[in-house]
């Protein structure tokens, strides 16, 4: 089992590695036959595996298509899912195959809930072509930490102008913005003579000692939870911002230990 996490332009790609004990053909039916694809994938799926063919999705009740963008019987299958693309390519591997996966996105801070989601419906497909009932699990936050980590999608991003630095994590959480919101509250400990703004749970914002200005933003996530955007920009004078997202960073890390619980 192999993942990684590249950059395209201004998407990001994930791809996965995985190995079925079951010939090609098995697999490119239980990726291709709906009735076969509705036991592991994320939402039903309607289409003919021929290049230009309209797929029709069905994820409980929203509705959306796709189109097929390359088909090579019993090899190669991509179609578009929403504003996403997905790839599968399958190797024969001595008596079984090989699976070569591809999540083409947007959102790069998404990406370890795409993995983590991707790793258990891959264990349902394993299921589906074993014959075995499906009982693959939603991901734990634990599975979904460990890509964020693996990822290194847990690094700030400090940058540098005329007026000083900013430092800025964004982090997908593993619970919703009202379960996050008490752990940020207790995280950030605003003295209440620097507090600007506090708009419960979506929004803390206040003033550092040195004239900086720390924001914590809690928006819509995927479906695993709510999506943390932490800001602190400050004069140059007012310190290292090495050494702020040092600090931000193991701050944003017990956060996700909370969570999990």
């Amino acid at each position: 089992m192999t993942e990684s996490l590249h950059t395209d332009g201004d998407r990001t790609v994930l791809r996965m590695e995985r190995r079925f004990r079951h010939p090609r053909a098995r697999v490119w039916a239980a990726i291709t036959e709906p009735e076969h694809l509705s036991q592991w994938f994320p939402s039903r799926a309607e289409f003919d595996p021929v290049v230009g063919s309209d797929v029709r999705f069905d994820m409980d009740g929203e509705r959306f298509d796709g189109r097929v963008t390359e088909a090579e019987p019993g090899r190669v299958l991509a179609f578009t899912w929403g504003d996403d693309h997905l790839r599968f390519e399958l190797h024969d591997d001595g008596d079984g195959c090989r699976l070569e996966f591809a999540h083409t996105f947007t959102d790069r801070y998404g990406a370890a809930s795409f993995a983590s989601g991707w790793a258990q419906c891959f264990v349902g497909l394993e299921q589906v072509l074993d014959g075995a009932p499906v009982t693959a699990a939603s991901p734990s936050a634990e599975q979904h930490d460990a890509y964020v980590e693996q990822f290194g999608l847990d690094a700030g991003v400090v940058s540098a102008g005329p007026d000083g630095w900013r430092v800025r994590f964004e982090r997908q959480l593993t619970a919703p913005a009202e379960v996050a919101w008490p752990v940020i509250e207790r995280l950030a400990d605003p003295p209440a003579d620097h507090l600007l703004e506090r708009d419960e749970p979506k929004l803390l914002a206040y003033s550092t000692p040195g004239g900086g200005l720390v924001r914590w933003e809690v928006g819509e996530g995927t479906g695993h939870g709510a999506r943390l955007v932490l800001t602190e920009s400050a004069p140059a004078a007012a310190g290292s911002a090495d050494a702020v997202a040092a600090a931000w960073r193991a701050t944003v890390a017990e956060l996700a230990r909370d969570l999990r619980g």
